[in-house]
């Protein structure tokens, strides 16, 4: 009897994890949802400037997962850093990353965007998608990791180069070279110069 009851809850906790899955949207429709929503926001032509940067850099912070993001860009140097240093990086980097990302997509002119082919890998994903703009074909893809309620973006690959990649690639010599402190003086100087370009759909 206590085997059968033990083979029950089992059962039940299959069914469980079964339902939970199916209700979770697949990470080619959280990816398609976040940016379906970003380009309701771009033609919104009543919405401009900082208002409209700020609806962006919502939606932005709902899905990318800038933790993740932040371990990866700095690989190796991540474990080497202390609890402030990493806590430091990851408020850096998800500035930097939103006030660029919001830099690019404002430049938005009517393109569309076509969801193509999903790959699931136990707890991590890859959304493939491309960008029609004019005669040109951008192919953009999102690498996802699945926590507890979602998907969420660690890395963005535009024309087969990974933005993830080309970080560590030059953080990971300025660490060497110039240690944190030299890192983030540099990337909060960046910071200073994307928030200080007018937003798009402003005059001046």
């Amino acid at each position: 009897m206590q085997l059968l009851k033990g083979c029950g809850m089992a059962a039940v906790g299959v069914l469980l994890v079964a339902t939970l899955a199916l209700a979770m949207p697949s990470p080619r429709e959280q990816v398609r949802q976040t940016v379906d929503q970003g380009i309701e926001v771009l033609r919104d032509k009543a919405r401009t400037g900082q208002p409209r940067r700020e609806t962006l850099s919502r939606l932005i912070r709902a899905r990318f997962d800038f933790t993740a993001m932040s371990q990866r860009t700095l690989g190796k140097y991540w474990k080497e850093a202390s609890g402030q240093e990493q806590a430091r990086f990851v408020a850096l980097f998800s500035d930097l990353l939103e006030a660029s990302y919001i830099g690019r997509i404002e430049a938005y002119s009517d393109e569309t965007v076509s969801y193509r082919a999903e790959r699931v890998e136990g707890d991590l994903a890859e959304v493939d998608t491309s960008v029609h703009s004019g005669n040109v074909d951008i192919p953009i893809n999102y690498r996802l990791v699945r926590e507890n309620d979602g998907w969420f973006v660690y890395d963005v690959i535009i024309e087969e180069v990974s933005l993830i990649k080309n970080y560590r690639n030059s953080y990971g010599e300025i660490v060497r070279k110039e240690g944190y402190a030299g890192l983030f003086a540099r990337m909060e100087v960046k910071i200073r110069e994307l928030r200080a370009a007018p937003p798009k759909g402003t005059k001046g």
